[in-house]
């Protein structure tokens, strides 16, 4: 067994295995906390805890026009990750053959050089989160090692993707033998990194955000205040 073979086989597994038992602990362990009734009355004219919860999810999704333009290069830049990432992971044809072989799903890949751009873009979104966070005082301030731990182990499976795309996917999947097997074992290395990692650090955020935001909203909106 080499280095891939490891990868593929023990390892993939146990991350996998990590992820979604730490995702379902973590998440039960939110929804069994111990929560207040609010006995008091709504407020007249107050939306439903539906309502409000979907509100306040969408609102959240762009700063308001009060705070700095900053808030609005942060949010874009936010965005700009999260779209670069979805079309890396859900439009490169050796990821959506990586998800077949593992759940028997598949669907219609991108062109090559959509992946590459996105994958350009969503390194330099990185890089700026990063630099954003380090040039100014506030955000340093009050960053813990989670921060930097969830960067770098976002950062890593997009380096260590790009060193392994050396030539045309069509070729990659057309050819049953793996030339550059130790590349590819460290870049699929690192996607179990992160995997590991999701439950226990801020990544876990890409599930919670739903259910805090909800939660925010319903409160507001029972109050009758504007979220």
């Amino acid at each position: 067994m080499d280095l891939l073979d490891f990868a593929r086989g023990p390892a993939l597994g146990f991350a996998i295995a990590v992820f979604v038992i730490g995702t379902v602990w973590r998440l039960a362990g939110v929804l069994r906390l111990p929560r207040n009734v609010d006995r008091s009355p709504a407020r007249p004219g107050a939306p439903s805890k539906l309502a409000a919860a979907w509100h306040a999810n969408l609102r959240a999704m762009w700063p308001r026009q009060a705070f700095a333009p900053s808030a609005r290069v942060v949010a874009l830049n936010g965005y700009l990750f999260h779209v670069g990432l979805a079309l890396v992971f859900f439009g490169y044809a050796p990821h959506i053959a990586f998800v077949q072989r593992l759940t028997g799903l598949s669907w219609p890949a991108l062109p090559d050089y959509v992946m590459y751009l996105a994958a350009a873009a969503t390194i330099v979104s990185l890089l700026a989160a990063l630099g954003m966070r380090l040039g100014d005082a506030v955000r340093k301030r009050i960053s813990t090692p989670d921060d930097f731990v969830t960067w770098a182990v976002t950062f890593l499976p997009l380096l260590t993707g790009m060193a392994v795309t050396m030539e045309p996917s069509s070729a990659v999947l057309a050819r049953e033998l793996v030339l550059y097997r130790t590349p590819l074992a460290v870049h699929l290395l690192s996607v179990e990194l992160l995997l590991l990692w999701f439950p226990f650090g801020k990544l876990m955020h890409a599930i919670l955000f739903a259910f805090s935001r909800s939660a925010t909203g319903m409160r507001f909106g029972h109050r009758g205040v504007t979220p």
